[in-house]
């Protein structure tokens, strides 16, 4: 009995090896008759990460480039190489840098073409600081209130204090600026 249960045994082993070579040729056919198309997309797969790795690398050295350009603007403010680097690779940071120093400089030229500018943040605070130097109203997002008070002020001023309390009236009673306000109330019935 044992050698009918060798055979049993080879031939269900050869069977299982019959099945694996079935199963390679099959998959050697497959491959034959799609290999431009799996080599097709091992090799874009391939050229998406290298793409990926260049384009990474670029924008580093670009931001490493603005870096450099800004350091040097800090040290050297009259550097207009180092502006124009500044302002090629890192628009949003030249657009910071001259309104810091716009601001420093009351240059209120140059903040008014600033609020023409596409981030709405550095265009709110350049409108609200050039309407501050030029002592005018102005309507700001990030700085109502504060405009608000100085609308105030500017009212009391050339004595339309009822403009002036309605401006003060539409400052919150929680806001930081409420004892300003206050203060000028204040002033507004001493100056009766």
């Amino acid at each position: 009995m044992s050698i009918k249960d060798d055979v049993k045994y080879v031939k269900s082993e050869l069977s299982g090896d019959e099945k694996v070579l079935v199963s390679a040729f099959k998959l050697e056919s497959l491959y034959k008759k799609y290999k431009f198309v799996v080599w097709g997309i091992v090799a874009a797969v391939v050229l998406f990460f290298l793409s990926q790795t260049v384009m990474e690398s670029m924008k580093q050295s670009k931001l490493e480039d603005a870096n450099a350009a800004f350091l040097t603007l800090q040290e050297k403010p009259d550097d207009t190489a180092a502006a124009q680097i500044l302002q090629k690779n890192n628009p949003a940071l030249f657009e910071l840098y001259t309104f810091s120093k716009a601001s420093k400089t009351s240059d209120s030229k140059a903040l008014k073409t600033l609020s023409a500018s596409k981030n709405e943040i550095i265009a709110d605070a350049s409108k609200y600081t050039a309407a501050t130097i030029d002592k005018k109203p102005v309507d700001s997002k990030l700085y109502k209130e504060l405009a608000l008070l100085e609308e105030a002020y500017l009212s009391i001023k050339s004595g339309d204090t009822k403009s002036a309390k309605a401006k003060l009236e539409l400052i919150d009673e929680r806001s930081s600026l409420q004892m300003l306000t206050q203060l000028l109330k204040h002033a507004m019935i001493k100056a009766k």
